[in-house]
């Protein structure tokens, strides 16, 4: 953003600061904002809005995020930037940008809450306020965020459990693509809790979908018993069904997070079942959250309570209910 010309008036009043000085009292170097002017030269009504998550570039899940983002950013007349590093390091260094570039408000992901304890701090001391989405719904108050959006992911996971149990899965596989995701983790614990079955976790390489493919089928020849593969992302589920092929295993495929692909794949039956947690809503609130605590003071779940978009189910049943925003990419 650059910085608007001086005018004429503005000159004038600030040479008669220099020359004057003392003798008139509360001069100052420019005239005052006017009522179409705000902060370092933004229309009035107009803030700063830097979204900053993990998301890895090109993921369909996190373009979502941005999309709704951007759609609450037109609506509000936010002047929004979005940034994301899947490394932990990056992502704080990318808040310390956000602080030195004098952003109005920052939303942020705590995948790994302690690698953003100190920056969101930075934020917080500089006066800025940040809101959480999408991971760290058990440590952004502790973090001292603003407000949350997103799914608790215990609950959801628990939620998925309960549904294997009533489709009479006895052994599941939960597969986590990034280890140290404390989102992914508390899903497949949550599994693991309320499921009576077994339930197994497998660790792989999200950013590598090659290899991760090749150890789902590994692991599927292993214990030929296994059932259900739960996966954690659209992409991951379409890999599971390719992995349960190649074993030769007749292993369901579900999943957590929703794409138009997924979609597809869940409407003829490749995949059972997906949970949604909306993440085109989880960037729309955090953004639009933002614009309302600037300007109208507003704080959504009252600064202690999350606001959940999740879990939302989706079956063959009652795919075709979401189909078409799926395919507008808001779902």
């Amino acid at each position: 953003m650059t910085t608007p010309r001086a005018t004429a008036p503005a000159v004038l009043a600030a040479a008669c600061c220099l020359l004057l000085g003392p003798l008139l009292a509360g001069c100052t170097a420019g005239a005052p904002p006017g009522p179409d002017s705000g902060a370092a030269g933004r229309p009035a009504g107009r803030i700063k809005v830097v979204l900053i998550t993990h998301g890895a570039e090109g993921d369909v899940f996190w373009e979502r995020v941005r999309k709704g983002a951007e759609a609450a950013a037109a609506k509000d007349r936010v002047d929004l930037t979005y940034a994301s590093d899947a490394d932990a390091a990056g992502q704080a260094r990318l808040v310390r940008d956000a602080i030195r570039d004098q952003a109005d408000g920052i939303a942020v992901t705590l995948a790994k809450p302690r690698a953003m304890a100190e920056p969101v701090a930075e934020a917080r001391a500089a006066g800025i306020p940040v809101v959480g989405l999408n991971s760290g719904i058990d440590a952004w108050r502790s973090a001292g965020l603003l407000e949350y959006f997103g799914q608790d992911e215990s609950l959801a996971g628990r939620a998925v459990g309960d549904r294997l149990d009533d489709l009479g899965a006895e052994h599941a596989l939960c597969v986590i693509h990034e280890r140290g995701n404390i989102a992914l983790e508390a899903r497949c614990a949550g599994v693991k809790k309320t499921f009576a079955g077994r339930t197994e976790m497998l660790y792989v390489d999200g950013t590598d979908m090659d290899a991760m493919t090749a150890a789902v089928t590994a692991a599927l020849r292993r214990s030929p018993d296994v059932d259900e593969v739960i996966t954690n992302g659209a992409q991951f589920a379409l890999a599971a069904v390719t992995s349960a092929k190649r074993a030769g295993s007749g292993a369901r495929v579900a999943t957590f997070d929703l794409t138009g692909e997924l979609v597809e794949a869940v409407r003829d039956g490749r995949v059972q079942f997906a949970v949604d947690q909306q993440p085109y809503l989880q960037g729309y609130l955090a953004v639009d959250a933002l614009w309302l605590h600037e300007t109208n003071g507003n704080v959504s779940g009252g600064g202690v309570a999350p606001v959940l978009t999740g879990p939302a189910f989706v079956t063959k049943a009652d795919v075709a209910s979401v189909a078409r925003f799926a395919a507008n990419g808001t779902r």
